[in-house]
Order: structure tokens, then C-alpha cells, then sequence
């Protein structure tokens, strides 16, 4: 039996961030049952139409790995009561066609969304706005469970490093839900 491509989108761009170490706990959880990538998207431009056609080799090479994917998890911190920038300009380029004949590819891509932050919102409403954006793309969203993580601060171990110990039951319930999504 073919293994699943799950391909990790974080919206932090900070190479420690509590978001990019949840990806990595996750990708820990999920094993061996499934391939699981972070994708690497600094290198993407901010999103204009007259660098559209042809896309830049960045825009061409995380489309591929997207088209590739079986399903798309999802991990944001919350700014401002929304998702990172980085993230909203990943998703424009993703929304839009690849060429005149080749559609957007983020349509009937299973989606799971998860995040953790210092504030005590735990993301909650950075993934509605998700949520919303990633409805109208047309992804089959993974709605229960989700995942929010509140007071990250309160969380760390040494230095930056979070101990997820106390929310590995949640994780565990999110990873195996979110391998179940893919397979329907």
C-alpha cells in the first residue's frame, strides 16, 4: 500500500519557531505510516501579477511539491488575530493558475490546520481566517480535530525549545484523524 505525502506548510518563517518544533513533533508521531515534509518556502516572492508567467522557479518548484502531496497540514502562529503574511502570500501564489490550461492546484487537497502561540488564544482565531481563505480554494478541510496550543511561554524546557509532553494525547488524536482524512 502506497504511504501517504503529507507536505507540512508552516506559517513562521523563524527557523526555531514554536510552530516550525509542532510540525516537527507531528512529523515524530506520524512515523513511518506517512511521508511528511516541511516545506521550505523563503525563497517565494510576494505575490505579482507581472511575475505570474512564467512563475518564478521558487513559485514552480513549491507548486510541484503541493501537486505531488497528498494532503496539506497546516501550522500557524496568530498575528494580529490572523495568519502571518508569509503564509497569505505561500496561498496567493498556490491559488493561482499555473498556465492558461493548467488549473490552481490546491482544490480537493485535504487540509488540517494546527498552531501554538505565546497569547492565549492558541491560534483559534488565526485558523478561522484559515479556515475561511483555504474554504474558498476549494481544499476539503479537516475541521474536528484541530489543534490550538495556548501560552507557548509557559511551555518551554530549555532555552526556546517546547515540551509538548503535556498535549501529545491532542497531537496523537490530530495525526492519526488527519492520516484517516487522506485515505477518504
Amino acid at each position: 500500500m502506497k504511504k501517504s505525502k503529507i507536505t507540512a506548510i508552516v506559517g513562521s518563517l523563524r527557523k526555531d519557531s514554536y510552530n516550525r518544533q509542532l510540525a516537527l513533533a507531528i512529523k515524530e508521531i506520524i512515523g513511518d505510516r506517512a511521508e511528511f515534509e516541511l516545506l521550505d518556502y523563503t525563497d517565494v516572492p510576494f505575490m505579482n501579477q507581472d511575475i505570474e508567467f512564467p512563475a518564478p522557479e521558487s513559485v514552480k518548484r513549491v507548486r510541484e511539491t503541493i501537486k505531488a502531496s497528498d494532503g496539506i497540514w497546516f501550522f500557524t502562529p496568530e498575528y494580529n488575530h490572523s495568519v502571518p503574511g508569509v503564509l497569505k502570500n505561500l496561498i496567493d501564489w498556490l491559488s493561482r493558475p499555473i498556465s492558461e490550461s493548467e488549473p490552481a492546484i490546491l482544490s480537493e487537497k485535504p487540509a488540517a490546520i494546527s498552531g501554538i502561540t505565546p497569547g492565549m488564544s492558541g491560534t483559534a482565531m488565526a485558523q478561522d481566517y484559515l479556515v475561511m481563505l483555504l474554504s474558498f480554494m476549494n481544499m476539503r478541510i479537516m475541521n474536528r480535530p484541530r489543534l490550538t496550543i495556548p501560552h507557548a511561554m509557559k511551555q518551554l524546557k530549555e532555552g526556546d525549545t517546547v515540551d509538548f509532553g503535556p498535549n501529545m494525547e491532542h497531537l496523537k488524536k490530530q495525526a492519526d484523524a488527519f492520516l484517516k482524512f487522506i485515505e477518504k
